[in-house]
């Protein structure tokens, strides 16, 4: 069994509860205009649309997901993630925003992607060649080559991840950023 850092232990556990704290604080920091929505929409829908095509290919904890956007990036979910915050950083158009998300996602998910490695290299043999394959997190252009697994995108899988409320956030906080952009302006 390899050995989690506390800290690795502890940030899979608040990063959820933490992102609520945030969008809270990011909801009254914000200083959003109808150009910096719109803007911000070049990193959250291919954001979200990244998140549910991912949603689509992973069993989580049964097998080495290699192919789709596992082909491409190690960790298609949280790169979808972060193209979704930073989205959501220039619709608000507050740089401390931006800059309070950059230092989230180094503490919180550095670690958790960390930890997550580790536990997928303990429990799949092929795990060392796959990340000798696949980048981290920036993704290949052209998805690597797998030895065995041929996958297809499963819309059974993307109900059961429930990868639709990504979605219906997103939804929620241009509705948010909206309203407190026509209540500024008056």
């Amino acid at each position: 069994m390899s050995e989690r850092t506390q800290w690795q232990r502890i940030a899979r556990r608040i990063r959820v509860p933490l992102g609520f704290v945030f969008a809270a604080v990011f909801l009254w920091r914000a200083q959003p205009t109808w150009v910096t929505m719109a803007a911000s929409l070049v990193l959250v829908v291919p954001g979200i649309w990244l998140r549910a095509y991912a949603a689509g290919y992973v069993r989580k904890n049964s097998e080495l997901t290699q192919t789709g956007p596992y082909g491409h990036t190690r960790n298609p979910l949280y790169l979808g993630s972060m193209m979704i915050a930073f989205g959501f950083g220039v619709a608000a158009w507050n740089w401390l925003i931006l800059v309070v998300l950059a230092a989230l996602f180094a503490v919180i998910y550095v670690p958790t992607i960390q930890s997550e490695e580790a536990y997928l290299r303990e429990h799949f043999a092929g795990f060392d060649a796959y990340a000798a394959r696949v980048p981290r997190l920036l993704p290949r252009l052209r998805a690597a080559a797998t030895e065995d697994e041929a996958g297809s995108f499963s819309r059974a899988l993307y109900v059961h991840h429930r990868e639709y409320n990504a979605s219906m956030g997103a939804i929620a906080i241009y509705a948010a950023l909206a309203i407190k952009f026509l209540y500024l302006s008056r």
